[in-house]
């Protein structure tokens, strides 16, 4: 079900400012364009493990070697079969939909200012914190994005959480980001980054506010 909040950002497109302009609506299978590099980018990796040296996102080498193509090169590696293998079929599931919703030009913006502002977030707290040589990879932060994004235009959609606990979108984006929340407290040693998750809710939620015009908390506990 679309909601009347966010059919809003497609009205009176005239009148918004330019930062709330949407990009022409065009569809070219971006999702798939990018499953595809991701997969890619994970077998390249496994011929030339070298490759991570230069393009997982290490703090240290952001700030003091300025390598800052991290912040973005970081999100098309990944860990292991199972890492990639969850991602990509999030990515597929949410994606795909979101994308023929608002186009395939502003799905890749909302894509990639999730992603990286997540990757930029994710250097400013581990520098912080001292986790500057740890590197990180994946594309979970653009993926916790794109998944908020679902949530705000298609709430009431039912999603199985774990593949058969039926939730409403909406509730299911909140319960992911209450347990990354508590997760980046409490399993500090699980090699997760659960920073950059929760950055990508982060970013995703400034975009609607600002470039859309849209309040997520609000289309979520809205009167029904």
């Amino acid at each position: 079900m679309t909601n009347r909040l966010a059919d809003t950002y497609f009205q009176d497109m005239n009148e918004l400012p330019f930062y709330r302009r949407p990009l022409s609506y065009r569809y070219y299978n971006a999702t798939l364009t990018l499953i595809i590099i991701n997969v890619g980018m994970y077998l390249l990796t496994m011929l030339f493990p070298q490759l991570f040296r230069y393009l997982a996102l290490t703090p240290y080498l952001v700030v003091r070697e300025r390598e800052i193509w991290q912040v973005a090169t970081y999100m098309f590696l990944h860990g292991g079969v199972w890492h990639i293998l969850i991602n990509m079929l999030v990515l597929f599931i949410f994606g795909t939909r979101l994308e023929h919703r608002v186009g395939s030009s502003e799905f890749l913006l909302y894509y990639f200012i999730t992603g990286v502002g997540a990757g930029i977030a994710t250097v400013a707290v581990n520098w912080y914190i001292g986790m500057a040589m740890v590197p990180v990879v994946g594309a979970s932060g653009a993926i916790f994005g794109v998944m908020l994004a679902f949530a705000t235009f298609f709430p009431d959609t039912t999603i199985f959480v774990n593949f058969f606990i039926p939730l409403p979108a909406r509730i299911a984006v909140l319960l992911f980001a209450g347990l990354e929340l508590i997760l980046m407290f409490f399993a500090t040693r699980s090699g997760v980054a659960h920073l950059t998750h929760l950055a990508g809710f982060v970013f995703g939620y400034l975009y609607f506010l600002i470039r859309m015009g849209i309040n997520p908390i609000r289309v979520f506990f809205r009167r029904r």
